[in-house]
């Protein structure tokens, strides 16, 4: 995991552009915010950790594989870089949980029949609606 982590952060390729946002005039003259690339087939993922990776990604992902992370939320670029990476760190971190296959439950004869009389009594109430005669 921590291979693969290492892998990203060094195939990451940075760049720098005009954020928007708090800052004042120093938000128009410096590059403050961070745009970080990483081509994830150059990280060789297991195939079904890629297929979480890229859903999770969901627009983040170009059409050639590269992840594209922006952070702007600070005003400093070290504290951008920071946030960018953490946030590709998270990614990766969360796309290689496998998630727990859920398990059917199975309901008693006991919990079937009140289930079917519910259903019944709802059934009835539906079927007692409609316009009102006055024969």
């Amino acid at each position: 995991m921590d291979e693969i982590i290492e892998r990203a952060l060094s195939n990451a390729s940075e760049s720098f552009i005009a954020a928007t946002g708090p800052g004042g005039q120093n938000v128009n003259k410096v590059a403050t915010a961070v745009q970080l690339r990483v081509d994830l087939f150059a990280l060789r993922l297991p195939p079904d950790m890629f297929r979480r990776l890229k859903e999770l990604a969901g627009s983040r992902m170009t059409g050639k594989g590269e992840l594209v992370i922006t952070a702007r939320r600070f005003r400093t670029q070290e504290a951008n870089r920071a946030d960018a990476r953490e946030r590709l760190t998270e990614l990766i971190e969360n796309a290689a949980r496998v998630p727990e296959k859920r398990k059917k439950s199975r309901l008693n004869r006991v919990g079937k029949v009140k289930r079917l009389k519910a259903k019944k009594q709802r059934s009835d109430v539906k079927a007692n609606r409609g316009k009102v005669r006055f024969d």
